[in-house]
């Protein structure tokens, strides 16, 4: 896929991947809130939002939004494919060396980048711990249960995988092997590929506004699924070291 052309995405740091699907009623929040963190960002940082396919009045809003920022950029896909499509069109857009992801729910704050960027040296990920959980009961123990199912075969030992605010070297990013699914292996393939992880607890927030787009089905059922793609992915894994050139 072709990359942006538009010279913002080039000359940053860090490119703030947003993807999101039918999020009309928290875009303009979400774009008060980014704009303000960018201003005062320590790294030079702009914003792409990715469209999945929404059906409602996020893509109009979204124009507006973009036209208003010279640090704000959106694709649209032409279908809905799920986070992990979302997430790997936008990073193949940056060509900055760090991309970071968030979702457009503001269940996290984008001023808490700043924890992420100051940990980053030395890391490849580094990704959010949502230490306090503001979701409901039902969620909480699903998720709960989602991770420790995960974490038992991926021994990644982060004991959440699923918070949507991290920082990652899109050159690492791009030797992943990326499937449906893969969002929720971040930590566990940046380890396959030799690549080093730091954990940091995040702030978490009730959604104020828009649907949740998780489930039973996708937060338990389908994980499943996807980790027996992983264990199967992990054990065909081609690893190498050169010991020797001439």
């Amino acid at each position: 896929m072709e990359n942006l052309n538009h010279y913002m995405i080039y000359s940053f740091d860090l490119t703030i991947v947003v993807p999101l699907y039918n999020e009309a009623e928290n875009l303009l929040p979400l774009a008060e809130r980014l704009s303000a963190y960018l201003e005062h960002s320590s790294w030079n940082s702009c914003v792409l939002f990715v469209d999945d396919g929404s059906t409602d009045q996020s893509l109009s809003l979204l124009k507006d939004i973009c036209s208003c920022n010279e640090r704000f950029q959106y694709i649209r896909l032409a279908a809905n494919g799920g986070l992990s499509t979302a997430l790997k069109a936008g990073f193949d857009q940056a060509t900055s060396p760090w991309c970071g992801y968030m979702d457009a729910d503001l269940q996290t704050a984008p001023e808490e980048f700043e924890l992420l960027l100051q940990a980053a040296e030395g890391y490849d990920l580094v990704t959010g711990i949502r230490a306090v959980r503001k979701d409901g009961p039902l969620k909480r123990c699903s998720s709960f249960l989602a991770n420790r199912i995960r974490n038992s075969v991926t021994r990644d030992g982060i004991p959440d995988t699923g918070c949507p605010l991290k920082i990652i070297r899109t050159s690492l990013f791009r030797q992943l092997p990326f499937f449906k699914g893969m969002h929720r292996f971040l930590p566990a393939l940046v380890l396959l590929a030799d690549g080093k992880v730091k954990a940091l607890p995040v702030s978490h927030f009730p959604r104020k506004a828009g649907k949740s787009k998780y489930h039973l089905w996708n937060r338990l059922i389908g994980p499943a699924v996807d980790l027996i793609a992983f264990r199967w992915m992990r054990s065909r894994h081609i690893r190498y070291h050169i010991e020797e050139r001439g």
